[in-house]
């Protein structure tokens, strides 16, 4: 018997990954999880809607449930990006630029934060609209390749693909709220019910 194993006894199987965070010494870090379990963590607790899809069609059957649970099917959208005008051509979007006419907002955004659960968006996506002029429902369309760790890297990402000029109006939508919530608290606030559509693109 080996003289080490003999004082300090067999080595565990398990590695130090395996380890619950209760189980493991007091100055010994906590594993990190990984990007997408952390944002879809955070995002929750920020109270956002998640829906994962694995294809477009998936996409697509999502924004239809969402558009049947709000009864928006023949009620405006405040719609910027056009390419999102293509995706969901089949369900004949009344598009509108007019803010006070549309019942919610769809979307792209540029990154997805994974550290609190935010979503990282610019110009690109609302023009120079402050967050409280648009609509109080938004409706996101992402993919899994926009995950960062931090809004620091998220700038990165913006600063590397927009070379020629870079997006102005750069903002985290980070606090949400449900259809019903109406309280004095969030009056007044920049608050969205937000509904996420995240599309598997790895």
């Amino acid at each position: 018997m080996s003289l080490f194993r003999k004082f300090f006894g067999k080595k565990s199987e398990q590695t130090e990954e395996h380890i619950p965070n209760q189980e493991r010494g007091k100055y010994m870090p906590e594993v990190k999880l990984p990007v997408d379990e952390r944002f879809t963590i955070n995002f929750k607790a920020n109270g956002g809607k998640f829906l994962y899809c694995e294809n477009i069609e998936e996409v697509k059957e999502s924004f239809n449930a969402i558009l049947d649970e709000n009864n928006w099917h023949n009620d405006k959208v405040f719609l910027i990006d056009q390419r999102l005008s293509e995706l969901f051509k089949d369900f004949n979007l009344n598009s509108t630029k007019n803010l006070s006419e549309s019942a919610y907002f769809l979307s792209t955004c540029e990154y997805l934060i994974s550290d609190d659960g935010s979503l990282l968006i610019s110009s690109n996506q609302i023009a120079e609209k402050k967050l409280i002029e648009l609509p109080d429902h938004f409706i996101i369309y992402a993919t899994t390749s926009q995950f960062v760790e931090t809004i620091g890297e998220g700038l990165k990402g913006i600063k590397a693909k927009s070379k020629a000029t870079i997006p102005t109006n750069i903002t985290t939508i980070k606090h949400f709220k449900t259809a019903d919530d109406k309280d004095f608290l969030t009056y007044g606030s920049s608050s969205k019910n937000l509904y996420l559509l995240l599309l598997e693109d790895l």
